[in-house]
């Protein structure tokens, strides 16, 4: 008897605000693996009752145990196809896929991405910095000091970052940002996709005080532009 074969972990991006965004291709998938792993199922299950997708969904995010990831494993092993999906966008940005996805390449268990939708990549598109690449940097720190000491570390970076933050933090946020980076140039894009979507640029003290009055919701991205070397006449 020949050896049996793996199955393959579909890494796949669902829609991070309006559903229309899921691609062809990751719809196809979810229809045809075995069951779906779900950071948050009743988000996933909303997207599939959307399109009359009939598929068993587990939960796989940070409490997961260790046992549970032994459970998934032995499924692939034993031949069955799994899509890994986060609450919404990409899988493995800021969330806990990473763990089942490293495991996989590990015992040589096949990943493969199906691309689509990303917070990350979104916000920068729109943010009309320099297309010289930028660096991701996720969520800062809640505590304040070690939130400070992050930003001193990406201080001089020549490219943009790109970073999430909380609705319930973003005054903080930016308070240290403009102490820490100075008054650079950012764009903030908050409920991207969804009906709400915002979408502000300027220096970060404009924004900072246009924001000072308002109780924002939603999930939002910041992109900062990077360290530029003062030229003579701002030294002067």
């Amino acid at each position: 008897m020949g050896q049996r074969k793996n199955g393959t972990l579909f890494v796949l991006a669902t829609p991070i605000g309006n559903l229309k965004d899921i691609t062809l291709r990751g719809l196809e998938t979810l229809k045809q693996v075995g069951f779906i792993l779900a950071e948050s199922p009743g988000f996933t299950k909303k997207l599939l009752n959307s399109y009359g997708v009939k598929a068993k969904v587990w939960k796989f995010n940070q409490h997961s145990s260790p046992q549970e990831m032994a459970k998934y494993l032995t499924y692939l092993r034993e031949g069955i196809d799994i899509a890994l999906v986060s609450s919404a966008g990409t899988p493995g940005v800021s969330d806990p896929g990473n763990t089942l996805v490293r495991q996989c390449l590990r015992e040589g268990i096949k990943v493969t991405p199906i691309p689509g939708p990303c917070a990350v990549t979104a916000a920068y598109s729109v943010s009309g910095m320099a297309s010289d690449g930028f660096v991701f940097i996720g969520f800062l720190s809640p505590k304040k000091g070690k939130r400070q000491k992050e930003l001193m570390e990406i201080k001089e970076l020549k490219r943009s970052v790109v970073l999430f933050e909380s609705c319930h933090r973003i005054h903080d946020t930016l308070r240290d940002l403009f102490e820490i980076l100075g008054n650079r140039e950012m764009v903030m894009v908050r409920e991207a996709t969804k009906f709400n979507e915002e979408i502000i640029s300027g220096p970060i003290g404009k924004l900072m005080e246009w924001l000072s009055d308002k109780k924002l919701k939603g999930e939002i991205t910041i992109v900062v532009e990077g360290f530029k070397k003062p030229s003579a006449e701002e030294i002067m």
